[in-house]
């Protein structure tokens, strides 16, 4: 047994580590959460809006399309705009990646085998190179080049290597390795295969995500289960969660599938029972209301609320503050995992929510002054 790593250890695959714009992707890097704009970019405004709530719930990098001129004529005000890197995401026209590279984007999103002659791709490498860009690799089990559908008659993960492998080598031929590479699929076993065999083959850093994987509830669910599994065994250097959703909803989710695993935390982890009828109060009315009074707080801290005293003492004493539910409406506070005071039924949420903004300005307040301490005993 001694053999055995312990089982929540995650070790994550070594990955070469590249820059998107000033957000490290890669290597020993916090792995990234991003999503992809929904507006027409050449709708500027309209683009710049989304992108500031997709900034607010924490995305670290955001893509947007880049289908015509007009909406690459956009990209400059955007990019400026925007306090995260943004990606361009280009498909077979070329002359839309050049034009992106010079106006900001931090990262292009490319096949470079469907953007045409070796020439053309010479001209996208030395736009990337001149302007600082990245290049991410997209391969897509729904857009596999014909030659390997009819060398493999269907998508399958070696097909889904392959055509990342051809579309490095076209970049390593230029002399290009700011590289991170997708091998996306809506199956969810598919596409977790096809990201093993990747893992193996290469070591760049890793784009996960489950194309079209559906709503908010089934595309959390496919997403949580194919992600969730690579890495689980260390693989994946960044995350997109692809919903038919608002791309903020991406990154929330995005976030939460990080902080069940344990690798990264941000804001209020709730813990919460699924209520019966020994419940002390609405335990589901409760929760949804705590959560989205919530989501402003980004400093990592943990929140349980439990319906009555059955698991609701034992869980309160692992988090920072937790509610379990008593009788006659009144309910039991825990403060660090210590019972503190009563709350009546009426106050509760107002109550929970000043606790969780005190919490949080707590830790804060004690990083800072042991980031102060650092700098001084550095000097």
């Amino acid at each position: 047994m001694s053999s055995v790593r312990p089982w929540r250890d995650i070790v994550r695959r070594p990955s070469r580590q590249i820059m998107v714009g000033n957000v490290p992707v890669g290597g020993d890097a916090p792995v990234t959460v991003q999503t992809m704009t929904n507006t027409p970019t050449s709708d500027a405004g309209a683009t710049i809006d989304q992108i500031r709530r997709c900034e607010e719930a924490g995305a670290d990098i955001i893509r947007v399309s880049c289908p015509d001129v007009e909406s690459t004529a956009a990209l400059k005000g955007i990019t400026r705009a925007a306090r995260v890197p943004i990606v361009a995401d280009i498909h077979f026209h070329y002359k839309r990646a050049l034009e992106a590279a010079d106006a900001g984007a931090a990262c292009l999103r490319i096949n470079p085998g469907n953007i045409g002659s070796s020439d053309r791709v010479a001209e996208v490498v030395r736009a990337a190179k001149a302007n600082g860009c990245a290049i991410r690799i997209g391969v897509n089990a729904g857009s596999l080049e014909r030659d390997l559908l009819e060398k493999y008659g269907e998508p399958c993960p070696d097909a889904l290597v392959e055509s990342a492998l051809d579309h490095i080598k076209l970049l390593q031929d230029h002399d290009f390795h700011e590289y991170k590479v997708a091998v996306k699929a809506s199956d969810v076993f598919l596409a977790v295969a096809a990201y093993q065999g990747l893992a193996e083959a290469t070591d760049c850093p890793l784009h996960l995500g489950i194309t079209e994987a559906g709503g908010l509830i089934g595309g959390t669910v496919k997403s949580s289960i194919g992600m969730g599994s690579l890495l689980w065994f260390g693989i994946g250097d960044t995350i997109r969660v692809s919903l038919s959703a608002e791309p903020e909803e991406e990154v929330r989710v995005g976030f939460e599938i990080l902080k069940s695993l344990g690798i990264r935390n941000r804001g209020v982890r709730v813990v919460s029972c699924p209520s019966c009828a020994r419940q002390g109060f609405d335990v589901i009315r409760t929760v949804q209301a705590l959560e989205e009074r919530l989501v402003h707080i980004r400093t990592p801290m943990s929140l349980s609320v439990l319906g009555c005293v059955v698991n609701g003492p034992g869980e309160a004493r692992e988090t920072d503050i937790g509610i379990t539910g008593g009788g006659n409406g009144r309910h039991m506070v825990y403060l660090s995992g210590v019972t503190d005071h009563h709350v009546e039924d009426a106050a509760m949420i107002d109550h929970i929510v000043r606790l969780v903004e005190a919490k949080a300005a707590e830790i804060e307040a004690a990083d800072a002054a042991k980031a102060q301490a650092g700098t001084q005993a550095a000097a």
